[in-house]
């Protein structure tokens, strides 16, 4: 289990076309923003980034980077830019199943075709969403096991503008006795 406050995995995948991503050559000024979604046979997905690129924006005047990121290969995340139209939003892919794993990210096997007639991969990561610190620690995570009941983007907005009016520390870091 990632612990906030301290530092999370590492991350590295290629983008379609903002070169190779890695999380921490990051230097956003607030925090980085990591979705991990399930990939292009997801029509979740799809919507929940929709949402995400038209809220891009918002979260780059709150100095927050912003990044989608699934196992899918180039192909099936270049057919997904293609339908999200969102050439600004970093769409990284070949995520590693192994690294999911260590991003405390569930791992789900193929059910064959979706409802949109694309067929699932054999293997694939369920969704997360993680807010990072410039420093690399965990400010914020939510991972599902399913794709239904992700965080809300302008829920996480609002949140961001509390913790950074308030200097909000990030909560959960007890690991203590019990």
């Amino acid at each position: 289990m990632l612990m906030p406050r301290l530092p999370v995995p590492a991350l590295s995948v290629p983008t379609l076309t903002h070169g190779d991503y890695l999380l921490t050559g990051e230097t956003p000024p607030n925090f980085t923003l990591v979705v991990f979604y399930r990939g292009l046979h997801c029509p979740i997905c799809m919507k929940y980034l929709l949402e995400l690129a038209r809220l891009q924006p918002e979260f780059d005047k709150r100095g927050v980077r912003v990044i989608a990121i699934s196992s899918d290969g180039r192909e099936r995340a270049e057919a997904l830019a293609e339908k999200l139209r969102a050439p600004d939003l970093r769409i990284g892919y070949d995520l590693p199943l192994a690294t999911a794993r260590e991003w405390g990210l569930y791992i789900s096997t193929s059910r064959g075709q979706t409802s949109i007639g694309i067929e699932e991969p054999p293997l694939f990561s369920e969704p997360g969403v993680f807010i990072v610190r410039p420093d690399g620690t965990l400010y914020y995570g939510a991972v599902q096991t399913m794709p239904f009941a992700r965080p809300h983007f302008d829920e996480l907005l609002a949140a961001i503008d509390f913790a950074l009016a308030k200097n909000y520390p990030a909560r959960g870091e007890y690991a203590g006795a019990l």
